[in-house]
């Protein structure tokens, strides 16, 4: 597809005119990308993959198969969305009341991991490198390194920037990188 150098474009996927997508990006099978998107380098969209109008997403972003990113939605550099996942842009849909003033920004820390078919109320923040497992509903905003499940989600232990769940030493097993708590969550510890 013309206008897009460096950049992959399955004959399937529908990119419309006011779209910005980096060097290196991939858009696979059945995409859509709506009218001012902002995508970032080297990403990554499954089969199946909506986004738009007006998100943001950052570089090295990898989005799983059957995920639909609506406006309001803002995703760092190298988050990862697994397959169905679901991010939700009002508190209280109903088909015969008009709500497009009410949609909820949610803004996704770099470097988070969100599961298959978990699902993102919106208008709260996923901090940086935090995983929310596979289901889990998100219905508060999520520490730094939180590792989320359930649903509600809750937070169950810690990991790190590798995805690796921390012990009580918060110590990553296979970095050897040490964290410390925060008011934010985690954050590693500087040497």
């Amino acid at each position: 597809m013309s206008g897009f150098p460096g950049v992959t474009i399955h004959e399937s996927a529908y990119v419309d005119e006011g779209c910005q997508i980096g060097e290196g990006t991939k858009v696979w099978h059945f995409c859509h990308i709506i009218s001012g998107t902002r995508i970032g380098r080297d990403c990554s969209f499954g089969q199946n993959v909506m986004a738009g109008p007006d998100v943001t997403i950052g570089d090295n972003c990898k989005i799983q198969n059957n995920v639909s990113l609506y406006k309001g939605v803002t995703l760092a550099d190298n988050v990862f969305c697994g397959p169905s996942c679901v991010f939700t842009n009002v508190l209280t849909p109903r088909a015969g009341v008009e709500r497009k003033d009410e949609f909820a920004d949610t803004l996704v820390g770099q470097g988070a991991t969100i599961g298959a078919n978990a699902t993102i109320v919106c208008g709260h923040t996923l901090g940086e490198y935090c995983t929310i497992g596979a289901g889990a509903v998100v219905t508060k905003n999520v520490l730094d390194y939180a590792l989320m499940v359930g649903v509600p989600a809750k937070r169950v232990g810690w990991v790190s920037r590798t995805g690796d769940l921390l012990g009580e030493d918060l110590t990553c097993p296979r970095t050897g990188e040490r964290y410390k708590e925060t008011e934010h969550g985690l954050a590693p510890i500087e040497d």
